[in-house]
């Protein structure tokens, strides 16, 4: 709790006017746009995915990067044109996730990506599986002034970790997580903050009491315990745990499954946040993980006149019209 009290004020520190006047006309134009039924948008993005890589080392079952499904081109994101996305948004920015698809530390510039970012007063987070949190890497990362650590640990046991994390091997996870705890402690560092992620699938929901436990012993800051997005729920049951507290979907009479989310006609990360990929096309949210619905360029455009042009307008509108008739919305999680 301790940990999460100083996480929490480290986030709030991030604060200045300009990016609590971004935050509050965020808010008045969302709620006016639910209201009216029609897009009011003021302010720029107070969060931002950038996608340092779509390569994997892995080959998670359900992942579209590790299962080589995307349509896109695999790349890797330039130190370059990672200064060009911060530059232009850092003044509303508070929130920058490190993350999209594949692993992040597969890209040699992730730690200047951070410093960088860091510099401009931004709270930085990444995801990643830890096979590369070896003691170099572990302390780059501290060092780097990482605010926030996502590892993934989908299982207590070889065998059950590996049979989602395919090509995985979870002694390498967990001497990771030792190694970032160890440099945290050497450093006499308070960040990263490292949540240990236990996505809840029918192949391990038995070892959720076990994650807790081991987490506590790997000395984390918390175990966080997560629903699986299941691509085809409607047909394919296998991951789907039987304990509904852990699951997105609901089981029907006739066993079949439907996703819980009403899917209102609204979603808040519309108007406050965006995805841009390592070729820096900007995209809705984090649920286009292929990039189909590419709302602009930056290699040709500015974020800005992206952020308020036709396309997202037009977006937009179609969230507060009729959001259950979008692709990437019909399985989403966000309320």
């Amino acid at each position: 709790m301790k940990q999460k009290i100083k996480d929490n004020l480290n986030l709030i520190s991030k604060l200045t006017f300009r990016r609590f006047w971004n935050i509050i006309k965020i808010f008045v134009s969302f709620y006016l746009s639910r209201i009216i039924h029609k897009t009011v948008h003021c302010g720029m993005p107070m969060s931002i995915a950038v996608e340092p890589t779509t390569s994997c080392n892995l080959r998670c079952v359900e992942c579209p990067a590790g299962q080589h499904k995307f349509t896109r081109q695999t790349g890797t994101l330039t130190n370059d044109d990672f200064k060009k996305n911060i530059d232009e948004l850092y003044k509303n920015l508070m929130y920058l996730i490190l993350y999209f698809q594949g692993e992040p530390y597969l890209n040699s510039n992730l730690f200047e990506f951070i410093k960088y970012a860091k510099k401009k007063n931004i709270y930085t987070m990444t995801s990643t599986n830890a096979h590369f949190l070896d003691d170099d890497n572990s302390k780059k990362t501290i060092e780097s002034g990482l605010d926030r650590l996502i590892i993934s640990m989908d299982g207590t046991d070889q065998k059950t970790y590996s049979s989602y994390r395919a090509g995985g091997d979870i002694q390498k996870v967990k001497q990771g997580i030792k190694n970032i705890v160890q440099w945290k402690k050497k450093l006499n560092s308070s960040t990263p903050y490292v949540i240990l992620q236990f996505l809840v699938l029918k192949t391990n929901e038995h070892q959720i009491e076990k994650i807790k436990k081991v987490g506590s012993e790997l000395g984390v800051d918390q175990v966080q315990l997560k629903t699986a997005q299941i691509y085809d729920y409607k047909k394919n049951d296998s991951l789907i745990p039987s304990n509904d507290k852990y699951s997105r979907y609901k089981k029907q009479d006739d066993g079949t499954y439907v996703i819980k989310n009403k899917l209102h006609n609204h979603c808040f990360k519309m108007w406050s946040s965006a995805v841009i990929t390592w070729d820096r096309l900007v995209v809705p949210c984090c649920f286009d993980k292929d990039a189909e619905h590419i709302l602009g360029d930056l290699k040709q455009n500015t974020f800005k006149n992206i952020w308020k042009g036709d396309m997202y307008k037009d977006f937009r509108n179609s969230i507060l019209k009729n959001r259950k008739n979008i692709d990437i919305c019909c399985n989403c999680s966000e309320k």
